[in-house]
């Protein structure tokens, strides 16, 4: 089998992970401040390597991927939401920069393919047109996640045009799974926090400003689709987004957790208005491309990730 190298060892990093080494792909880790712990409780006692070093350094990443022989590149690593802002000058070097680097490190080593992270947070709504949204929307946000996030498709897309090698961006919607959410991703740290909260018993408070309409997808779908991108055979570089194709608002989030954890109580503490998504991706093109369907509607995905919470203790 092969190797993959995985950058950012967090949630979707080790989705893939549980998913690959099932069949054999060997991994390595590559994360500035791997989390051991993390990855003890995602993989068991499977023995896979970790290499810590940081995006930002090229030389690294091209004696990682000849050292390993990795022939597929997974790029997770890089900073979410707000994190990108404070400060923008290093969010821009990590999430841009990076990427650029991981692009350059895929050509000068003859890496096969690249899987590139992105997100449905590139998406430009300010124009508040109706309907759900396919890969063809307009990118463009305006804040500095989501415009890092069209900045890394980009350079990616510029350096495979030239180069050549097997490209595919995922546009992935909101991740939810037992996660450490070093990156930034309130919103799963958000989810995780209250079904915590729930089954100790006692009050959430939540920020209204991440009290949000969002499509989620749950990590063990998320995994399958990262599994069917590595080995699904390529004609061309393409595009696919990833979610469930249903937005859920975010009253309806929190009655199915009081519903599944009685004892759970939820305070919004006033702010910052949120910025809720109110249109779903179109999942149609993953589906015919990578043969993948989500499993997990808000219901099932809670429960399982219930029981995970309640087995970690």
């Amino acid at each position: 089998m092969g190797t993959t190298l995985i950058t950012g060892l967090g949630l979707v990093g080790t989705s893939y992970a549980q998913n690959a080494l099932k069949r054999g792909e060997n991994v390595v880790f590559y994360d500035f401040a791997p989390r051991r712990d993390f990855l003890a409780q995602k993989l068991g006692g499977t023995n896979v390597t970790v290499v810590q070093r940081d995006i930002r350094d090229l030389p690294s990443l091209i004696e990682t991927l000849q050292k390993y022989k990795c022939d597929t590149v997974l790029h997770t690593a890089g900073l979410i939401g707000a994190k990108v802002a404070n400060p923008i000058y290093a969010g821009l070097q990590i999430n841009v920069m990076g990427t650029i680097n991981v692009a350059e490190a895929v050509r000068l080593t003859g890496v096969k393919r690249l899987v590139q992270i992105s997100t449905f947070g590139i998406y430009d709504r300010r124009q508040g047109e109706p309907g759900p949204i396919d890969e063809n929307f307009r990118r463009g946000p305006g804040e500095a996640y989501g415009n890092s996030k069209v900045a890394k498709e980009l350079m990616v897309e510029a350096y495979q045009r030239l180069y050549g090698f097997e490209l595919i961006v995922l546009r992935l919607a909101n991740v939810y799974g037992v996660g450490h959410f070093a990156g930034g991703s309130g919103g799963g740290e958000m989810v995780q926090n209250m079904l915590q909260t729930g089954i100790k018993g006692g009050v959430v408070k939540i920020a209204q400003e991440v009290a949000r309409d969002f499509e989620y997808v749950y990590y063990k779908d998320l995994g399958r689709a990262l599994d069917k991108a590595v080995t699904t055979p390529l004609k061309e570089p393409i595009t696919l987004n990833i979610g469930t194709g249903v937005v859920i608002k975010f009253d309806d989030l929190v009655a199915t957790a009081e519903k599944l954890l009685p004892n759970l109580q939820v305070e919004i503490i006033p702010g910052v208005k949120p910025r809720s998504a109110k249109q779903p991706m179109v999942i149609e093109k993953a589906k015919q491309v990578l043969g993948w369907t989500p499993e997990y509607d808000i219901v099932a995905g809670f429960k399982d990730y219930i029981e995970e919470l309640k087995a970690l203790g």
